[in-house]
């Protein structure tokens, strides 16, 4: 009789032979000359027409850009900015005119931007208090939100900078005497609302001390209703973002003139940085953003060509499949 542990280990051991020598079963393409030039072929085929149809939505979004951070300077104080926009006594109220140039459907999403702003630098990112924001102060351990952490020995609801910069500009658009309805409602991310700002938790000891960051909240409204506050703590990666301030549910239309009264208070001239307003329009794709359509019809393009050239070297050099004439060393023993 055959022992039983020694045919196990046989079999294993044949099982291990047989994976070690890649002698499995297995799929193995063999990516023929042919089946190149057809794969590059259809890669071309399919990313040139979704990136004209991405750049086609692309183009069909309307949008009206203008920067006001230099404008809304009176003239007398443009050689000190930083002083202007620190101080409380000079009234920050400016006003702008912008002309729309094609019909604008409703909603029009209205943006502010930011230009060389880094959201994205470590220590400002890791300022915050995820579980603060969802508990309150029933949550103590807010090391990570320093420097912005205690205001006179009291915890500070929501700690950090990135709170504590809270963007405070305000605008109001008025067309043909009357002002436009602008909806704040909605404008952040509903898992953001309902999972990582709590529902009871409340603003305390904000701005309240003698370094007054950027905008301020109101005490009696959660922090979960407070939707500027919950776009804003979205940080972006890039220098240059845009954030949802509201929607204008009013379509506007060619040659209509919209003016902005608005509240010039955030300070981005101690870092150069640049404010505008955008209005824009929305298509199956979102915002305008001309990156991807471009991006597929490169793609596809240069699959195309790849596809011509291999094809031309094919058809030129053409040798038998699997000519192991061909092979360096079979030509260097031809040679020799």
């Amino acid at each position: 009789m055959t022992d039983p542990n020694r045919e196990r280990y046989r079999i294993r051991e044949t099982a291990f032979y047989l994976f070690t020598q890649q002698s499995l079963p297995a799929c193995k393409p063999v990516l023929t000359p042919g089946w190149v030039i057809t794969i590059f072929l259809f890669m071309g085929l399919i990313f040139i027409p979704v990136g004209l149809v991405t750049l086609r939505a692309s183009h069909s979004v309307v949008e009206i850009v203008d920067r006001y951070d230099i404008e809304c300077v009176p003239e007398s104080s443009r050689i000190d900015k930083i002083s202007y926009i620190q101080d409380d006594s000079i009234p920050k109220n400016c006003s702008r005119f912008m002309k729309v140039r094609k019909y604008m459907k409703a909603p029009i999403n209205i943006y502010y931007q930011l230009d060389n702003y880094y959201q994205n630098h470590r220590r400002y990112v890791k300022s915050r208090s995820d579980k603060q924001l969802l508990h309150g102060r029933k949550y103590h351990d807010t090391s990570s939100c320093q420097p912005v952490e205690l205001n006179n020995g009291q915890p500070i609801v929501p700690c950090g900078l990135i709170a504590w910069s809270l963007f405070n500009d305000s605008f109001t658009f008025i067309r043909e005497r009357a002002e436009l309805k602008v909806n704040r409602k909605n404008i952040a991310w509903k898992s953001d609302r309902d999972h990582k700002f709590g529902k009871n938790v409340h603003p305390f000891s904000f701005q309240n001390g003698t370094l007054i960051g950027g905008g301020k909240l109101y005490p009696k409204i959660p922090l979960s209703d407070q939707e500027d506050l919950i776009v804003w703590m979205r940080t972006s990666a890039l220098p240059s973002f845009r954030k949802l301030y509201g929607r204008i549910e009013e379509d506007l239309d060619v040659d209509d003139v919209i003016v902005v009264n608005l509240m010039n208070n955030y300070n981005t001239y101690s870092f150069g940085g640049k404010k505008k307003l955008v209005l824009s329009t929305s298509s199956w794709l979102g915002g305008k953003n001309n990156f991807l359509g471009h991006a597929c019809i490169i793609v596809g393009c240069s699959s195309l060509v790849l596809a011509i050239v291999f094809t031309l070297l094919h058809l030129k050099y053409r040798r038998p499949y699997g000519d192991t004439s061909y092979l360096p060393w079979n030509r260097k023993s031809l040679s020799g």
